[in-house]
């Protein structure tokens, strides 16, 4: 992956960076809204602003770079864990590193148990990176999401790779229904916490990082 990036212009850039283009980008999909709200809000749009602000933990908290499908390489495969956006912000006492991810209606993909399942060498390899970064001792249940654990560890390896002492790893659902909570709020579990819709928590620290979970429904 390439080190120089490009401002985007307008929404057709968040669409080309889909792995399937085509496929994902409709209207109701969590692409095509995820990219439209957060495209013009030019920084933190104000479901998510108002997210931080109400939980207090991050005073003058601001973006710096919003990156749309970023990507990070995990050992194990050729397959990177790509949020639907990386934010790096800045807050009064130092950096943030946030992975966002968009949903409406669709899941969050495989269950662990389904991915493991005749499990290749890449694989184990990939799960025993995830659980160590996430400093989880024991493999988690087979009805947790995998992409839930990937999608964390992305947080937390751009928060070392940007000397940041904070990782967030926000859901942002367009879904009226609140599709897909239940499984975010297993995982949540894992690490200390109780999720809640509309507000960020603090779970167990992994390392050095400190690390916490937000649930956004972004009403219409």
């Amino acid at each position: 992956m390439t080190l120089i990036l490009v401002p985007t212009v307008g929404v057709e850039d968040w669409q080309r960076l889909l792995a399937d283009p085509d496929l994902h980008w409709k209207p109701n999909y969590s692409a095509h809204s995820f990219a439209h709200c957060w495209q013009s809000a030019k920084g933190f749009p104000a479901s998510v602003k108002r997210l931080f602000d109400s939980a207090g933990f991050f005073p003058g908290i601001e973006a710096l770079l919003v990156l749309p499908e970023h990507q990070v390489p995990l050992p194990g495969g050729n397959r990177p864990s790509q949020s639907d956006a990386w934010v790096l912000a800045r807050w009064s006492s130092g950096l943030l590193s946030i992975a966002v991810e968009g949903k409406t209606a669709e899941s969050f993909g495989p269950t662990l148990g389904e991915w493991t399942r005749n499990a290749s060498p890449g694989k184990q390899a990939r799960l025993s990176f995830l659980l160590q970064t996430l400093g989880l001792v024991q493999q988690p249940a087979g009805d947790i999401r995998y992409q839930l654990l990937h999608r964390t560890a992305s947080a937390l390896i751009e928060a070392k790779r940007f000397h940041a002492g904070n990782a967030v790893v926000l859901v942002h659902s367009f879904s009226t229904r609140n599709e897909g909570f239940a499984d975010y709020s297993r995982f949540v579990g894992l690490f200390g916490a109780s999720a809640e819709v509309d507000r960020l928590i603090r779970a167990n620290s992994c390392g050095e990082i400190e690390l916490y979970f937000g649930w956004i429904r972004e009403m219409a």
